[in-house]
């Protein structure tokens, strides 16, 4: 194809949108009667900024740079905490360790954090008893968020409860985990309590109703938007199995 038709055909879609995004004055007439430059003075002018801008570009280049070099925000954040410790300095490295697998190191800094006179809060004790479950101390785990609900019993945390009911599954209280899970699920924004209790019914020789709560899951989430679904692709597929759909 020519390359006047090329630039023409270029031109001609950045001014429809230019038009359609409220920019056609000045840019729709500077497009027109300065072919090629124009469109290229738009892009780079209009378009590039607003494109590194966006939340999703951001996104995705914390995301590469996360995967280029993992611990640089570990690094950071030990940095910050370094020049000035406060609990929210503390806290953030020991999310932080907790997402690199540094459970004895997050264990550390939230104890240090639930220490202080304004850090006795639930979501640092939830903090404590991710880094105590990681580390394998599953009885410690379950001891802490025990201590969470005695606590504060009106605070509710879907997260928290999950891991409580995965917890006791790992410590072998299976009748309790079953019951944790079912109480979870009746909130939790997405089928994973659902699914790994009909798992654990199908471990425990409880097949017919293993199969009702994985068929009601992969039923619901059929009819989910797209995006639902592959957001629940794990859990949607687990429950397919279980099911035999």
């Amino acid at each position: 194809m020519p390359t006047g038709i090329i630039i023409a055909v270029i031109d001609i879609a950045l001014i429809v949108h230019a038009a359609k995004t409220g920019r056609f004055s000045p840019w729709g007439f500077i497009i027109l009667f300065l072919p090629g430059i124009g469109a290229l003075a738009y892009v780079v002018v209009e378009l590039l900024p607003a494109w590194f801008r966006s939340p999703n570009i951001q996104r995705a280049r914390s995301q590469m740079a996360g995967a280029m070099d993992p611990t640089r925000r570990y690094r950071q954040l030990r940095d910050d905490l370094d020049l000035v410790d406060t609990i929210a300095n503390r806290a953030a490295l020991a999310e932080e360790c907790l997402a690199l697998g540094k459970y004895d190191e997050a264990l550390g800094h939230y104890d240090r954090v639930l220490a202080l006179p304004l850090g006795d809060e639930p979501v640092f004790m939830l903090g404590k008893a991710r880094a105590e479950f990681g580390l394998g101390a599953l009885d410690a785990a379950i001891a802490t968020l025990e201590e969470v609900k005695r606590r504060w019993p009106s605070y509710q945390f879907a997260e928290g409860h999950l891991l409580y009911a995965i917890a006791l599954e790992k410590a072998g209280r299976t009748d309790e985990a079953l019951a944790n899970y079912d109480d979870v699920g009746r909130y939790y924004p997405g089928a994973e309590p659902r699914v790994r209790q009909a798992q654990l019914l199908q471990r425990l020789g409880r097949g017919e109703e293993a199969r009702a709560i994985a068929t009601d899951v992969a039923r619901s989430l059929g009819r989910a938007p797209d995006h639902v679904r592959r957001r629940q692709a794990q859990w949607l597929t687990a429950a397919r199995q279980i099911a035999g759909v």
